[in-house]
């Protein structure tokens, strides 16, 4: 590791005989030089550069932090793919996003390990005249995510035509290795269909610039950001002697 601004003290030339007094200032100067290193001193240099900081408090604004993070939206009407059939939450829009993949139609690759928040907010719609339950839940590798899941109920639509609308939110909690993949999922008793049976569908509306300007409804819209990494496991209680082949050893 170097400390930007900490620098070892000029040494003295040393002479061609021996000189106590020349001798004097070089023990001088390493003894500052060391008692720098024993002391808070170099903790407190304008900046640092290495390879890893284990341990420790950091402290001040912290700008110029870049961790993991995706938002993501889609810009589709999406429909179930049956009556209490899980379908994927689609995403077709990327807003931004570092150490995340997004891939159709509603998958993201985790780049970096760690401890994530999923949130997202899902624009539901009613369209039959009878009140409609929505489940949406988390996958993480194809799997469904223990206690993820949220229940919505949508109300029945207002007339023939009119849906019910009601912006469902909810966050999870999740870990995820490199490589792993997540993906929300949704189902409901009663499904629509693009242009044919009443029923819960996700909504979308595009940019309206009449009877007043607004921006566009996405039927989907969330993030995922990084909350920890992984605490480092301590491994303790492995010994072994002579020539070893494969050690397997089990973290907690």
């Amino acid at each position: 590791m170097a400390l930007e601004q900490f620098r070892a003290p000029a040494l003295p030339v040393p002479s061609a005989e021996y000189d106590q007094r020349q001798q004097t200032d070089l023990i001088r100067a390493l003894r500052i030089y060391f008692n720098w290193l024993d002391s808070l001193t170099p903790n407190q240099a304008q900046s640092y550069r290495a390879q890893n900081f284990y341990g420790g408090l950091f402290s001040g604004e912290g700008y110029g932090l870049i961790q993991p993070y995706i938002g993501a939206s889609d810009s589709t009407d999406q429909y179930a793919s049956g009556n209490n059939t899980p379908t994927i939450v689609s995403w077709n829009t990327l807003t931004s996003g570092y150490g995340w993949v997004l891939n159709p139609p509603g998958v993201a690759t985790a780049s970096y390990a760690g401890v994530y928040k999923i949130t997202y907010s899902l624009q539901f719609a009613n369209s039959d005249n009878t009140i409609h339950d929505a489940t949406v839940w988390l996958r993480v590798n194809g799997a469904d995510a223990s206690n993820s899941a949220t229940i919505f109920s949508i109300n029945a639509r207002k007339s023939v035509g009119d849906p019910a609308y009601l912006a469902v939110y909810s966050e999870v909690v999740f870990e995820v290795q490199v490589g792993d993949t997540i993906a929300l999922y949704w189902a409901t008793d009663k499904t629509a269909t693009s242009g044919g049976t009443t029923g819960l569908y996700i909504h979308h509306e595009p940019i309206q610039t009449s009877p007043y300007s607004r921006p566009a409804i996405p039927s989907a819209i969330g993030s995922i950001s990084l909350l920890s990494a992984f605490p480092t496991p301590n491994v303790t209680g492995v010994s072994g002697s002579g020539v070893l082949g494969t050690v397997s050893v089990t973290t907690s």
